[in-house]
């Protein structure tokens, strides 16, 4: 687990459901994953190999003297997320990268990403596809824009 201020960024392959569910409806993802499909958001945090989280260490907030109350959330609650697929040789597919619309801002995209990058390891690429309204943050951030990508719609 690595600490961020009051963010902790961990591996967490047993993310659940719900908690997962949140933040992609909390984020703009929720507009284009199957949010109200529990089967397949089961299948897809069960066919990932590498989840990353980002949390709100409530603990550290209430000693730093912030007010988070418009959270709603107690303990540690999850405020982002990445999804990969990955060899951890050659490259890393993130498929998800969700941060909580209240959390947007605050650098834990970037965070989230750093920790995929730490947990990869040097010799691992990474990739993943843009929203449309998202690709400014991946420039910024120095994510390179490759020209060659590929695409077959699914059919549902």
């Amino acid at each position: 687990m690595v600490e961020n201020s009051h963010v902790l960024y961990a591996r967490e392959p047993a993310l659940g459901i719900p908690e997962f569910r949140r933040v992609l409806v909390e984020s703009s993802l929720g507009e284009v994953r199957p949010v109200d499909d529990e089967a397949r958001l089961k299948a897809m945090l069960e066919g990932a190999n590498l989840i990353v989280t980002a949390r709100l260490d409530m603990a550290r907030l209430d000693m730093a003297g912030l007010d988070m109350a418009h959270l709603d959330m107690g303990g540690r609650p999850l405020i982002g997320v990445a999804r990969c697929l990955t060899d951890f040789s050659w490259v890393c597919y993130i498929s998800d990268l969700a941060v909580s619309a209240k959390a947007q801002g605050l650098g834990i995209g970037k965070g989230l990403m750093d920790e995929v990058a730490r947990q990869l390891g040097p010799s691992v690429a990474i990739s993943l596809i843009s929203m449309p309204d998202a690709v400014g943050f991946y420039e910024r951030i120095g994510m390179k824009r490759v020209p060659d990508a590929f695409w077959i719609s699914r059919q549902r």
